[in-house]
């Protein structure tokens, strides 16, 4: 059974930081794309950034290019998502995925997401 389990959401002040971090069990990480998204309630779950198989990097949003950044650890089965620059808009459920095409097609396994807000 494939599992993706979120960590290390939580409130976090404007200008601040907070890494994600996704734990993946049931398959085999290194022949998936990995990827972040988020979704705000009531609006439509948004692609961030993705990292390969072969670590190569796509970014769906432009504006977080320069804040974001995502990892991968193989061996240890783990993605992590580091955030910097926290703004109130970047409030949401952050959701790790895996697609085993690559970054740019659509995701075979979800997590159940991990909340963080970024609030004074």
């Amino acid at each position: 059974q494939v599992q993706l389990v979120e960590s290390g959401g939580g409130l976090v002040q404007p200008g601040g930081s907070l890494k994600l971090s996704c734990a993946v069990s049931g398959l085999t990480m290194g022949y998936y794309a990995m990827a972040w998204f988020r979704q705000v309630p009531g609006k439509e779950r948004e692609g961030l950034l993705c990292i390969s198989s072969n670590e190569g990097r796509v970014y769906y949003q432009d504006s977080v290019k320069s804040r974001f950044a995502i990892s991968r650890d193989t061996v240890a089965s783990t993605v992590e998502l580091q955030m910097n620059s926290l703004v109130p808009d970047d409030t949401a459920v952050y959701y790790c995925a895996a697609a085993y095409l690559g970054c740019h097609y659509d995701m075979n396994y979800w997590g159940k997401g991990t909340t963080v807000t970024v609030s004074s």
